[in-house]
């Protein structure tokens, strides 16, 4: 490794794709208690590109030359004196995200925080491990914060993409007895290999729904990862409006439902990593690319029809 410093992607306005660029920036330094990690992979998710574009700047302080980025996994190198349960040479991933937006995990090495870490299951390649904490963070907390347990029928809304995905295997793993996932025709085949029953979203979608589930025609809880219509038809969906959770679209509040947004806990890192290690969850790596080819990985994640992640390879 360079130690007279580390590439990264970096951006010094925000914009487009093309604002992203292959740079060389100072050693990070850690804190007592921090973790200097190696990265092995970083995944791109939507957030990326608000950061990108300063969608977010007027809720977060924003700092250039700004580094995207909150997903990781690779290999402690080094850790500060305050620092419990992690040591040089172990293999790790992590979500972190920060009160202030600069010093992302599009990079080389990353000073990281101890609570939005965890060691990697070693069934997991750091490419699947690079894209599980935000997503599987998402999706387990969102899903927990209406209740899901056995018995449920759970409808997750976009289940073919990142965090759909995962939420379509860990709802399995709560004890959800159903899981219908909406998604365009040609992924349907993907989410049965998930163990979802697949519905075309559009506007029929009250009508399809209510015809798979049968009886009242209405799920326990519904997952919103889209928002607009999707979103607009959740009361219709379930039987208690409280029970919808939705991750992209505030107006959830109104209808009754649930607002959720990914937290970097420690305790919850490692029960995805449970479930990555006994094959409750698999991660979907769509495609990968090479760091220096982050804003092509960007314009692909614009194109909005991901099946599962994207994963930049360090």
């Amino acid at each position: 490794m360079n130690t007279g410093g580390v590439k990264a992607i970096a951006q010094d306005e925000f914009g487009d794709a093309d604002v992203l660029r292959l740079r060389e920036l100072p050693d990070p330094a850690i804190s007592s208690d921090q973790v200097l990690v190696e990265v092995r992979a970083a995944g791109v998710n939507p957030v990326d590109r608000l950061v990108r574009q300063g969608v977010l700047k007027d809720f977060v302080p924003h700092h250039f030359p700004l580094v995207p980025g909150w997903d990781v996994a690779g290999v402690v190198r080094a850790v500060g004196p305050a620092v419990e349960g992690f040591r040089p040479g172990d293999e790790v991933f992590g979500y972190q995200r920060k009160d202030h937006v600069q010093h992302g995990t599009y990079a080389e090495l990353i000073a990281a925080t101890e609570r939005g870490l965890a060691h990697k299951p070693a069934n997991l390649s750091f490419v699947e491990a690079g894209g599980l904490a935000l997503a599987g963070l998402t999706a387990l907390q969102s899903l927990r914060l209406v209740g899901v347990s056995d018995g449920d029928t759970v409808l997750v809304h976009a289940a073919a993409g990142g965090v759909g995905h995962l939420a379509v295997q860990i709802a399995r793993a709560l004890g959800a007895e159903r899981v219908i996932g909406t998604a365009s025709p040609r992924n349907h085949e993907f989410l049965r290999s998930l163990g979802a029953e697949p519905v075309a979203y559009g506007d029929a979608l009250v009508d399809n729904v209510a015809e798979i589930v049968g009886g009242d025609g209405r799920v326990d809880v519904a997952f919103d990862c889209v928002g607009g219509t999707a979103l607009s038809d959740s009361p219709a969906l379930v039987r208690d409006p409280a029970r919808i959770v939705s991750i992209v679209d505030t107006n959830v509040l109104e209808l009754g439902g649930r607002y959720a947004y990914a937290k970097p806990v420690r305790a919850d890192l490692e029960r995805l990593a449970e479930y990555a290690a006994s094959g409750a969850v698999k991660v979907v790596v769509q495609q990968t690319f090479p760091l220096a080819e982050a804003a092509e990985a960007h314009r692909l994640l614009e194109g909005r029809h991901v099946r599962g992640k994207i994963v930049l390879t360090v």
